[in-house]
This record gives C-alpha cells, sequence and structure tokens, in this order.
C-alpha cells in the first residue's frame, strides 16, 4: 500500500491530509498538533518510503493559495498597523542578524564546517528555501548546502512550535484583546446644547449616535449629524467603552430609558451584505445612500464573529452582516437593498483571484539588482502576500472587487496550507534520510538547534519584555518571522483562530522573507 502511495502522487498529497488532520486534532495534555501533523506525517512517510516524489509545482500552488488568503484577509488591519510596525521589523532583522553572527562563528571555528553546510543549515534553521536558493548561488555546493538544511529544518519547525506554546502561556494577559462594542443611553446636561457631529468628534469618531428621544417626547428618531442637542435630550450611543466614557464625562450622564427597548417607530437588525455591487464600498457610502432613501443607519458591523463600531471608512466586504438602524416600515426593502443573503459567500471570485495570483507570482520573480552584481527575488509566497493585502485594503477598483469574502479567504488558506505541508513534508524526509548518513549530522542538528533558539527566543523577549507586544500576537510574530506556515497553523489552533495570530504573522511575513535571503547571501560569502 505505502509503495502503491507513493506511485500516486496526487493521491498521496490527499491521504496526508486527511490522516495528517485526523492525527493533528488528537491532543495530549491540551496540545494537538493541527494542520502541523500533516507536515511530519510527510517527513515519516517518505523517510519510510524511498523514492517518493510529489511535484513541487503542488506545493508552490497551496502556498500561493495560502498567502493570498492570508493577504486578503488581512489587508485592511495590516495597513492601519504599519505605523506601528516599524519597531517590530527592525528588530526582528536584528535577532537574524545576531543568529547568522553565531552560526557562522560556531559552525566555521567550533565544528570547522564548510560554509555551504553553514549557510544551509542556517537556512533551514528558519526553515526557509529561498535562502537555501541564495546559499546554494552563492557558494555554488548545493548538495553541501541543502545537508544542512535538511537537517537543520526539522527542528526549524519543531523548536518554534515549543516557542510558541510557552509565548502562548502569557496570552491572558494580553492586553490588546478584542475590545467589545456596547451601547449607552445618555441625558444630556451640557448647558448651551451640541450637535451630534461633536458627540461624534468627542469619541474619537469612533462612536456612533443611533437614535433621539427630545425631552419631553415620547418619540425615537434618528438623528442627523447636524442636529443640535438639548439639555434633557436623551441618545443612544454605540462604541467601545473608553470612547464612550469620554462622552459621558464631557456630554452628559448614563440615562435609565432604554431606547433600543421602543421599536414602534424605529427598528433594528443584522443584515448580511451579500449584494456584489456594495462589496469595497465604505460605510460611509452606505450611510449616504440608506439615510437619503429610508433615514436608516448601519451602527456595526460583524465580521469573523468580531463586532465592530460602523465608522465611516470601514470597507465592507461580502459576508459582513451589519446592524441598521431603521424605520419599521423600511426595514424590508433596506434587507432587500443589502442583499441577506448566505449565497455567493463563499464565491472566490475567480476573476481577482486570477489576477491577483497571476500579479503576485509576477511581482515575486522580478529581479531586484542589489550591489555587486547580485539580485534579490522575494519568491511567488512573499509577491502573492504583498499583492493580496494590498488588494484586500483597496476593496474594488471600478466594479472589480478586490476583497474575497471572508470565508472564501479562509476556506483558500486553508486547503493552500494544507497542499503545502503535503508536498514539503514528502520532499524534506527523503533529504533529512540522506543527510543523517553524513558524518556531521549531529553538528548540524546542534548547530541548527542553537540557530532556532536564538531567533525565537530573542523574537520573544524583544517583542514581549521591550515592545510589550500581547503573547497572542507575537505567536503570530514567530511563525512570519519562519515564514512557516505550519506555526502560523500551529498557532491558530491553540488560540482558536485568534484574529490577532494572523495579524502577526502578515505584519513581519514580507520583510522576514527579504531579510533572511539577503542575510543568508551575506553569510554564505563570509567562508
Amino acid at each position: 500500500m505505502l509503495h502503491y502511495l507513493a506511485e500516486q502522487p496526487l493521491l498521496l498529497v490527499f491521504v496526508l491530509i486527511g490522516v495528517g488532520m485526523a492525527l493533528g486534532s488528537f491532543k495530549v495534555r491540551g496540545i494537538s498538533l493541527g494542520a502541523a501533523a500533516v507536515l511530519f506525517l510527510g517527513i515519516a512517510f517518505s523517510a519510510v518510503v524511498s523514492g517518493v516524489s510529489v511535484p513541487p509545482l503542488v506545493g508552490t500552488l497551496g502556498l500561493v493559495l495560502f498567502a493570498f488568503g492570508i493577504g486578503n484577509n488581512s489587508g485592511v488591519t495590516f495597513f492601519k498597523s504599519l505605523r506601528t510596525a516599524t519597531a517590530p521589523v527592525l528588530s526582528m532583522i536584528g535577532v537574524f542578524a545576531a543568529a547568522a553572527v553565531a552560526a557562522w562563528g560556531l559552525g566555521i571555528y567550533a565544528f570547522h564546517l564548510d560554509i555551504a553546510m553553514v549557510s544551509g543549515a542556517f537556512a533551514g534553521a528558519i526553515t526557509n528555501t529561498p535562502a537555501l536558493a541564495a546559499a546554494t548561488e552563492a557558494t555554488g555546493d548545493d548538495a553541501q548546502a541543502t545537508v544542512g538544511y535538511a537537517v537543520a529544518y526539522l527542528f526549524g519547525v519543531v523548536g518554534m512550535m515549543v516557542a510558541t506554546v510557552l509565548v502562548l502561556r502569557g496570552a491572558g494577559n494580553d492586553d490588546d484583546t478584542a475590545v467589545p462594542v456596547v451601547q449607552v443611553n445618555l441625558q444630556v446636561t451640557r448647558k448651551g446644547g451640541m450637535s451630534v457631529a461633536e458627540v461624534v468628534d468627542i469619541g474619537g469618531n469612533s462612536v456612533q449616535v443611533t437614535r433621539l428621544r427630545r425631552v419631553g417626547s415620547n418619540d425615537v428618531e434618528l438623528p442627523g449629524m447636524f442636529d443640535i442637542l438639548f439639555p434633557g435630550d436623551v441618545i443612544t450611543l454605540v462604541g467601545e467603552p473608553a470612547h464612550l466614557e469620554a462622552v459621558l464625562k464631557t456630554a452628559g450622564r448614563e440615562s435609565p430609558q432604554a431606547l433600543t427597548e421602543d421599536r414602534h417607530d424605529l427598528d433594528f437588525r443584522r443584515i448580511t451584505i451579500s449584494q456584489h455591487q456594495l462589496a469595497g464600498h465604505t460605510i460611509d457610502d452606505l450611510n449616504r445612500e440608506l439615510t437619503s432613501r429610508w433615514g436608516a443607519r448601519i451602527s456595526r458591523v460583524r465580521r469573523a464573529d468580531h463586532d465592530r463600531v460602523a465608522v465611516p471608512e470601514f470597507v465592507v466586504e461580502l459576508g459582513d452582516r451589519v446592524r441598521v438602524v431603521a424605520p419599521v416600515e423600511h426595514m424590508r426593502e433596506i434587507s432587500e437593498y443589502l442583499g441577506d443573503s448566505s449565497q455567493g459567500l463563499t464565491d472566490i471570485n475567480p476573476v481577482s483571484l486570477g489576477l491577483g495570483l497571476a500579479a503576485g507570482m509576477y511581482v515575486g520573480h522580478l529581479a531586484i539588482p542589489l550591489p555587486g552584481g547580485f539580485s534579490l527575488s522575494l519568491g511567488a509566497a512573499a509577491g502573492v502576500l504583498i499583492v493580496a493585502l494590498v488588494m484586500g485594503r483597496i476593496g474594488r477598483v471600478g466594479s472589480l472587487i478586490t476583497a474575497l469574502p471572508h470565508s472564501a479567504n479562509t476556506v483558500l488558506a486553508e486547503l493552500g496550507l494544507l497542499l503545502f505541508l503535503a508536498q514539503a513534508g514528502t520532499n524534506a524526509g527523503g533529504q533529512i534520510l540522506g543527510a543523517f548518513e553524513s558524518d556531521a549530522w549531529w553538528k548540524l542538528l546542534l548547530l541548527g538547534a542553537v540557530i532556532t533558539t536564538i531567533v525565537a527566543a530573542g523574537l520573544a523577549i524583544v517583542m514581549r519584555r521591550v515592545l510589550h507586544i500581547g503573547a497572542t500576537k507575537t505567536a503570530g510574530i514567530l511563525g512570519g518571522a519562519q515564514t512557516q506556515p505550519a506555526i502560523l497553523a500551529f498557532a491558530n489552533n491553540r488560540t482558536h483562530t485568534d484574529q490577532r495570530v494572523e495579524l502577526g504573522y502578515a505584519m513581519v511575513y514580507p520583510a522576514a522573507m527579504i531579510a533572511k535571503i539577503l542575510i543568508t547571501h551575506v553569510l554564505a560569502l563570509m567562508g
């Protein structure tokens, strides 16, 4: 049976995915491998059965699908976090450089290894195949570099998983957890009155005023931005607690009147955005249309089980569930306008997907000239990730929707990850088995363990202790810095797919890819 599977590579891939995920679901003391089990099962299979060859194209296809799904889902949050990403990225590069210096000193002077093996071991310890290509190009010895890579690679995955488990022990103390969106009823006490726009400004433009009951009246209405609020008026505010507290301190006090209970004139409902022509538009665009036609407004957006305040600049995607406050008699028309259907929410949008993958792979293969006559290519995965991040941020170009539904991106990323891990495992197993036949295997194994440990410990200490980044986000940074989807899958499994993991991963991945290729190239020239 094993030899039959070895002769049927596509069948083998899907057997590895199915059996691997079944094994990955088992927990030992609360720890399970998840999708990473597919990788280790592939390594074990190819180590036992010689001659296994799954086409590299399968792994490349999986990797670019994974990169596109992750990038397209993270586009909006990634660009918002760029202003805080400089320090983590520079710190990560510093850790890589320190690990490279340690690899050079230990490998050359302590273990007396060839520089090709040392640079290959460095690439394996940081699990980066493009870095291995840089090592072989610089040394001209692909055999020695590959042996170093293969021996160090396994601990590069396992060691970083251990580091992820240790880092996530502090996740309970994270202070960057998702802040809940709540509502409060406020009675205006400020003398002289104030406009609704002033209230929104006091709340940092991150609150919504969704209802108004004038003093002495029983009617509830949807206020306009330029309506003046007078002492005694009661309004309903939606936002994060800190922003609401700022408004309460300035504009009035909390009121016992629950305006949301009066649904005679104004009602509210969760409605799914499923009309394709609305995807990629901002909340401001939608609110202008809803207000002018039906006197309605969106107050919240729910995406991937997280509620967010419907701030004007927020870009909606297919599948977003928005809470609409509207006159009762218009609610049906508004539902029809927004769609309110589950059909098409997993539409992969073949036009955007195809063009995005093509553009990303082109960017990844562009040769960037470097001093000394050398050149650098980012690789298909990094190129696709960059393009997908931009597409997710833009949302749409004319009539072309560039942000795929969140659910579709999630499916693409998971399928791509599993394809990549199955192919990577079968490819690495044979190399590792052959590498252990070398007399230098224990030196390479120890060297790789030292490099991975320096990277893992250095990143964890800097991100947590120096930059005070939360443990959950740091776990994503470990996976992104390692450019290793298996680490991301492992961290997602441990955190129940917390969005901060993917944000940390996407934040450092492109820079990590570039930095590791360059540093490995320099290391390979130091022989």
